[in-house]
């Protein structure tokens, strides 16, 4: 169980730091034979809301046994489908692990901040809308700040901002998943059907 662990992305040692924190969790998760499902959560319409989506593109290459990969800049996992894929996981897997990451917004101090915790995501939270909490460990990037018109905020985001936790969370994740399960593995025994999540 992870701890509330607050990593800054312009800190130079934050991907090993967010390595050896991750490394920990996925190693049990292999010991228990788990699937771990990675989903990432939010939109490429809106700037701020698009580190979800970001962290999934950067990470579409790194299929392994036991590892599925949702939500990226072509399929996005939101408001809108998030029940859709949460009921498609339920019915797919065996008591899967899930890693959520999502952005939030937070204080003007804490913008760039990471965190990791073993508690579940409220996605859509800034915006009031009532969504089911996801995920066995949540990955936060504070992408801006938090107050009034929330919605306006995520649309004015920096994209250099979001690119960069984005940046920070995918490396991180990969080297766990490196220092964890090594370089080989590379076929998933369950591939997830997921085109009718992604229905228009």
């Amino acid at each position: 169980m992870v701890e509330k662990t607050i990593f800054n992305c312009e800190d130079s040692k934050s991907i090993f730091e967010i390595r050896d924190c991750l490394s920990k969790e996925i190693i049990n998760i292999i010991k228990n034979n788990r699937d771990l499902i990675i989903l990432c959560i939010g939109t490429d319409r809106s700037t701020g809301d698009s580190l979800g989506p970001l962290v999934g593109d950067k990470l579409k290459f790194l299929l392994r046994n036991k590892i599925v990969l949702l939500g990226n800049l072509e399929n996005p996992i939101h408001a809108k489908n998030i029940c859709k894929a949460l009921k498609k996981i339920k019915t797919s897997y065996n008591n899967p692990y899930i890693i959520a990451i999502d952005a939030s917004l937070g204080s003007i101090q804490n913008v760039g901040n990471i965190i990791i915790e073993s508690k579940p995501i409220l996605p859509g939270s800034a915006m009031n809308k009532n969504l089911p909490p996801v995920g066995d460990l949540s990955i936060t990037g504070i992408v801006n700040v938090s107050g009034t018109l929330e919605f306006m905020v995520l649309q004015n985001t920096r994209l250099f901002t979001v690119m960069k936790i984005a940046d920070i969370i995918s490396k991180g994740l990969y080297h766990s998943i490196i220092k964890t399960m090594g370089t080989i593995n590379l076929n998933i025994t369950k591939p997830l059907d997921i085109d009718d999540i992604f229905e228009v």
